[in-house]
């Protein structure tokens, strides 16, 4: 999401920037910049559509929870297509922006669309894991797939009311000086970010808090049952030489390694929590600073602004890292999507 002054990381080219100062024309500084930006667009570009192909081109993927996993990478691959390459392009022109009005109020729309949509699809995900693990005999697979679509209409229909509702006049995203921003209505400020970020950041950290609850609860309660009968039976009305002694037998239920589940369980706890973890390190600065700015009526160095803007663009890179590294199948259709090429 763009906010102003959030596009100081590079200097223009050549020209002038928004306080009449003058860029050095490639510098160093600028053209790393560019370069270090461009492959992150690319990379996250790739990798998400490499994941909705192999959606697409296995058939046992066509069901839950592979399809919250293509909702997030097509969030994803907007983020990659639509606003990562115009918010490159608005840090080059030195913090203007060139393109027009309306080309400003599409950007700015897309921005918060597919921001909001990555986000909660990352939470809706972690919901799906939290219901397979903690209540896996009643969260069945129709259950999970009518669940799994409700989340998924739910994530976009938000995600298009918060990033729409500025073009119906709750404030205004270009302002003269050629600057493209997010409304800077103090109350669609708090609207936006906690629909965007705070509600959802919650509902994930209380997820991962209820997750850890129920392993370590597991974990606490395994205990091995045994039945040890009695040291020496005997059968009375039998003759002295029909004698049936029993020492040392033992019953086990359940072994001290983990059962396939419990292993299967862990795994996806492991994940649900990097995924989390990345996605809090990605957007809480950002968020943090938009909300607090508008408070306080204070200001952050752009160059800072800019830092933690492309820090949560760079989310919707980590997602498909962090769910395909977790999952063999998504490894192995890979292998063969590319094996398949040659």
């Amino acid at each position: 999401m763009t906010h102003p002054n959030t596009s100081a990381l590079t200097a223009n080219f050549s020209g002038y920037d928004a306080g009449g100062n003058i860029y050095r024309p490639f510098s160093v500084f600028s053209v790393l910049t560019f370069t270090l930006l461009s492959m992150l667009v690319a990379a996250t570009f790739v990798w998400n559509l490499l994941v909705l192909v192999t959606i697409l081109r296995v058939r046992t993927f066509h069901r839950v929870p592979h399809n919250l996993v293509a909702s997030m990478a097509i969030s994803d691959v907007m983020v990659a297509a639509l606003v990562m390459p115009l918010s490159l392009v608005h840090e080059l022109n030195g913090r203007l922006w060139k393109l027009g009005r309306v080309l400003c109020q599409v950007w700015i729309s897309f921005d918060v669309l597919c921001c909001t949509a990555s986000i909660w699809n990352v939470t809706a995900i972690a919901l799906d894991r939290y219901w397979s693990i903690t209540r896996h005999l009643e969260y069945t697979l129709k259950t999970r797939k009518k669940i799994s679509n409700v989340m998924i209409a739910l994530t976009w229909l938000l995600s298009s009311i918060i990033s729409l509702s500025p073009l119906f006049g709750w404030g205004e995203t270009y302002s003269e000086g050629m600057k493209c921003q997010v409304s800077q209505e103090l109350s669609y400020t708090i609207f936006s970010t906690f629909g965007a970020f705070y509600l959802p950041l919650c509902v994930v950290l209380f997820v991962y808090w209820k997750i850890y609850k129920a392993a370590k609860f597991r974990i606490g309660s395994r205990k091995t049952n045994t039945i040890t009968p009695m040291a020496e039976v005997k059968d009375e009305a039998q003759q002295p030489q029909m004698v049936f002694t029993v020492r040392h037998a033992t019953v086990t239920f359940q072994t001290d390694g983990d059962t396939w589940r419990e292993q299967k369980e862990k795994k996806a706890a492991l994940m649900v929590g990097i995924l989390i973890g990345v996605f809090v390190l990605c957007w809480i600065p950002f968020f943090i600073t938009e909300l607090i700015v508008p408070l306080c009526s204070c200001d952050i160095p752009p160059i800072w602004k800019s830092i933690f803007l492309w820090l949560g663009y760079s989310n919707s890179f980590f997602n498909p890292l962090i769910y395909t590294a977790f999952n063999k199948n998504y490894n192995n259709a890979l292998r063969n999507l590319f094996s398949r090429q040659r």
